[in-house]
């Protein structure tokens, strides 16, 4: 090596890149795909979500709710009752993602094995 060069350092300069960093840091956590995906359809309501979600349990649903809301993906609409309501719908910035999810779940028909399990209705 020459006097003054320095020897390039590749691993260096591959970084994950601070969006996609923070993106799945939130939509990586089991059930926030699946639960936003759900939503891409239109508003909710909270039993409605649990039967679209297969296997989820109602405190997972309440706690991804919340934190959707709390990163200003979801809204929480509370209806007053009787029976009270909760309906929850995408915000702007949650309704945004809805052609990203599109993308992935066309690449994971194509690219993924179903594990034997059929198309959903």
């Amino acid at each position: 090596m020459a006097a003054g060069e320095q020897k390039h350092d590749v691993a260096a300069c591959k970084r994950v890149d601070e969006g996609i960093n923070r993106v799945f840091q939130l939509l990586g956590k089991r059930w926030t795909g699946p639960i936003v995906s759900v939503l891409t359809a239109g508003p909710a309501y909270f039993v409605a979500l649990r039967r679209a979600i297969p296997g989820i349990s109602e405190r997972m649903l309440s706690d991804r709710l919340t934190e959707l809301a709390a990163a200003g993906l979801v809204v929480r609409e509370v209806y007053e009752g009787p029976p009270l309501r909760v309906v929850y719908r995408l915000t702007e910035a949650g309704a945004a993602l809805g052609p990203a999810l599109t993308e992935l779940g066309e690449w994971a028909r194509k690219h993924l094995p179903d594990g034997g399990r059929g198309e959903g209705c």
